[in-house]
């Protein structure tokens, strides 16, 4: 299968932009992914935004983006504190938020919610993602929840062993708070990635998925 690079035709390290409602939603959507971009992109910065949380779960996000890039790469982390399950009645500042980032962080990829996510903090952030970011490589990851929602994505990120064992560790060491959901387990994220390994022929079987509505073919 024909893949594709992200080389900067000015030649310079690609920017970054990864965007989670809450504090977990990053490491579960595309931590592999950002694992294997670090490794391959090393000069690259990676800016780590969580939308929401209180000094529990902003201690675990602190803890998890280091445990899973470590220090190879410069990451800029930013925690917010919007209220969980009421992200629709708190657009203007999600919007106001987007708007500075998309200014200050000038990135080349934004990693973000699925649209058609049933989970309506993750659609919001997602809607405004795209009304903000509109040329940019946007690319949505996926959250297996009590919701449902899963479908086709057609945009997927090979995972090494490493970086599958380092997202799952990481995940059930760090998140402490959420072990009290029953989906939140290893078989959940190994179950998922094991599916998108499948439908990319992925070398280790393992993968992570998107949605990709836009891409354009560079010619440089």
């Amino acid at each position: 299968m024909l893949g594709l690079s992200l080389q900067n035709p000015r030649k310079r390290a690609p920017r970054f932009l990864f965007i989670g409602a809450h504090a977990d939603d990053l490491e579960i959507g595309c931590g592999g992914t950002a694992i294997e971009l670090a490794r391959r992109y090393p000069r690259s910065t990676f800016r780590w935004v969580v939308l929401s949380g209180d000094s529990t779960r902003h201690a675990e996000a602190r803890r998890a983006v280091r445990a899973l890039l470590g220090t190879s790469v410069k990451i800029d982390l930013e925690l917010h504190s919007l209220r969980e399950s009421h992200f629709p009645s708190q657009l203007p500042d999600i919007k106001a938020t987007l708007e500075r980032l998309k200014k200050d962080a000038q990135p080349d990829v934004v990693l973000s919610h699925f649209g058609g996510d049933l989970h309506q903090d993750h659609r919001t952030v997602s809607e405004a993602v795209w009304n903000t970011f509109r040329d940019h490589l946007i690319l949505e990851y996926e959250i297996p929840k009590f919701d449902g929602g899963l479908g086709s994505p057609s945009f997927f990120v090979p995972l090494g062993k490493l970086a599958l064992r380092r997202k799952v560790g990481t995940l059930m060491k760090v998140f402490k708070s959420q072990h009290g959901k029953r989906w939140f387990t290893p078989d959940t994220f190994h179950g998922l990635m094991r599916l998108r390994g499948i439908e990319c022929n992925a070398p280790s079987g393992f993968a992570e998925a998107f949605y990709a509505r836009k891409i354009v073919l560079g010619t440089d």
